[in-house]
């Protein structure tokens, strides 16, 4: 099996990582070079990480890594793919532009598969036009590599087919697969985290716990394998404004992003990729302070 991943960020290195990982000559495609390179250095990381758990050989680590094709050209990512997953950031025009390009290259027989959490994909595929019912939302969660849900979204003219492909196509991935049935903004997973989250900024923001404190008690209370503030400095404080707007378009006051929020982003306190969000992080991304919010 040929799977392109268009977008070589996080979320995309990711999931060009596991596609090689399950056996299949993967495609990695970015129209930056520096954002190519640094997958690549991601893609080794991550790997040498599972070789020192024991989870791969070097062998095995080094066959995976081989799989995957990194390249600036659409046309070679997807020209022979069986599934084209689109991993672009959370720009409905972006994305657009991509799959518009897309359907002039691939083959009329790929699952196309976006990578959104929170965009409608009714929206996405609405300039697809006979092409729109091929589209599916098929949304991993960060880090790819190690997390085993796949949130799979049906837009208005999504073909049932496409979902059933979808699934089979997690499964094959290794993933554990959920269904959105109708494309309502955040769909299932987004929708509730977002709003879990957003009550943990409030209690810091009312001064009720310390970030710390508020993290360890989802941890340890509910087996959170990571805090709601932490893990929203790994996806990053303006991603999660963003998404929260979006939310409070659809749903209402509820999902209004807090002014203590929109001032983090506005003082450039992004999270861990600014080294500075609910937390302090050294060069390497490494925690290095006490909340001081």
């Amino acid at each position: 099996m040929k799977i392109a991943v268009l977008g070589s960020g996080i979320m995309g290195s990711g999931i060009a990582q596991i596609s090689a990982m399950a056996g299949s000559e993967a495609y990695a495609y970015d129209v930056a070079a520096a954002s190519l390179a640094n997958a690549q250095e991601g893609i080794q990381r991550s790997l040498s990480r599972l070789v020192r758990a024991e989870k791969m050989t070097e062998a095995e680590s080094q066959a995976t890594f081989d799989r995957i094709r990194f390249t600036q050209d659409l046309a070679e990512a997807v020209s022979e793919a069986d599934v084209v997953i689109e991993a672009a950031p959370e720009i409905l025009e972006l994305k657009q532009e991509l799959w518009r390009a897309v359907v002039l290259h691939a083959p009329v027989s790929a699952l196309l598969g976006t990578n959104t959490s929170q965009l409608s994909v009714t929206r996405i595929a609405s300039c697809l036009d006979d092409n729109s019912s091929r589209l599916v939302g098929i949304h991993f969660f960060n880090p790819p590599v190690m997390m085993k849900l796949v949130e799979l979204i049906s837009g208005i003219n999504t073909d049932p087919a496409e979902i059933e492909r979808a699934s089979e196509f997690a499964h094959y991935l290794g993933k554990e697969v959920v269904v959105c049935r109708k494309d309502s903004p955040g769909f299932i997973t987004s929708r509730a985290y977002a709003i879990l989250r957003l009550e943990c900024v409030r209690m810091l923001e009312e001064g009720i716990a310390t970030a710390e404190d508020i993290d360890k008690a989802l941890r340890l209370g509910f087996n959170f394998p990571m805090g709601p503030l932490e893990l929203g400095d790994m996806n990053g404080i303006d991603t999660y404004v963003h998404a929260l707007t979006g939310l409070a378009e659809a749903h209402g006051e509820r999902f209004r992003p807090t002014v203590g929020l929109k001032n983090m982003v506005a003082a450039g306190r992004l999270g861990r990729k600014s080294g500075r969000g609910f937390y302090g992080y050294d060069r390497e991304g490494r925690r290095e302070s006490n909340s001081d919010s």
